[in-house]
């Protein structure tokens, strides 16, 4: 598994490669999203970045979000509504877990969906170019939150 310090380097590596700037803004952005803390919407990264970079724009947070799904180092996961969660971490294709009371995403560590992808190709004749596989539920905290309320209404 990568450190939060390797997907960082990697990131960073990947924009100099391609002679991109690295402001601060970008590169503080590029720091949360390689800390893999959970799966941020733009709208997140911008209140997490206010404070640092109180003049900075969403905007900002809106292109560099754009220019790091171009490069392939963020996988966006878009939701109906329009919100979009970003996975800095995991910049490919992975099965996520969602809960549908608090909206956490969860990465679970499931062997390979190689095999799987492989045989929806066969079976079907599709050419794979990529894969989204989302499991929803309820957390175990929301879970726990709702067994303790109806044991407490149950009283």
């Amino acid at each position: 598994m990568t450190t939060p310090q390797n997907r960082l380097t990697q990131m960073v590596d990947r924009l100099k490669a391609k002679g991109l700037r690295l402001t601060p803004q970008r590169l503080a952005i590029l720091r949360l999203l390689a800390a893999g803390d959970g799966h941020p919407s733009i709208e997140a990264i911008y209140d997490r970045m206010k404070a640092d970079f109180p003049t900075m724009s969403i905007a900002t947070v809106y292109k560099t979000m754009a220019l790091l799904k171009e490069l392939g180092e963020v996988l966006e996961l878009a939701f109906p509504g329009g919100v979009s969660r970003y996975d800095g971490r995991k910049p490919f294709p992975h099965p996520h877990l969602i809960c549908l009371r608090c909206k956490k995403i969860m990465d679970p560590e499931l062997g390979s969906l190689e095999h799987l992808t492989e045989a929806a190709g066969k079976e079907t004749g599709f050419r794979i170019l990529s894969h989204r596989l989302d499991f929803f539920g309820l957390c175990p905290e929301c879970t726990a939150e709702i067994d303790l309320a109806r044991t407490i209404s149950n009283e």
